[in-house]
């Protein structure tokens, strides 16, 4: 019961935090099955860009309990351009400080991060890209990530 409670609390906050922000584009999370994360199931996002002219600012969000066992997460991201382009980037997010304090919010033993990913990018067509979030730790899977997701914010 605390469990859930814990999760519609962070549910609730993130829905109010960002139903009011005109900026945002897109942002969606997924759920990791178990709260254990195997390289052979990636996140996979759907982002519409309508403007090729506006800069964006993209950002990961990273949702870990405070057993994970790592300061930082690996991420291979591939993006696929509505032209069939594909494009992978390799990313290490730092979770934690050398002492092991986690940045970002906490509610009971879950942290939310909004990592910045890119800062004023254009994209170059508009239409539905895609964005596969693959996990790069050393460790398969991988526990303690329970949700990993995204967010595209017009630059103001």
């Amino acid at each position: 019961m605390k469990a859930l409670l814990t999760n519609l609390s962070v549910f609730v906050f993130l829905l109010l935090f960002t139903s009011c922000d005109p900026r945002m584009v897109f942002e969606k999370n997924q759920r990791i099955p178990g709260g254990s994360w195997d390289a052979a199931q990636p996140a996979e996002f759907e982002v519409f860009i309508p403007d090729t002219l506006q800069p964006f600012n993209m950002y990961v969000n990273i949702r870990n309990k405070g057993s994970y066992s790592f300061s930082n997460l690996f991420l291979f991201i591939t993006i696929t351009s509505p032209a069939g382009e594909k494009l992978t980037d390799t990313v290490e997010f730092t979770l934690a400080d050398s002492k092991g304090k986690w940045y970002g919010k906490g509610i009971g033993d879950l942290y939310f991060l909004r990592a910045p990913w890119k800062k004023n990018i254009r994209f170059p067509h508009t239409g539905i890209y895609q964005f596969r979030f693959t996990q790069g730790m050393r460790t398969n899977p991988l526990p303690g990530i329970t949700d990993i997701g995204m967010r595209i914010e017009k630059v103001h």
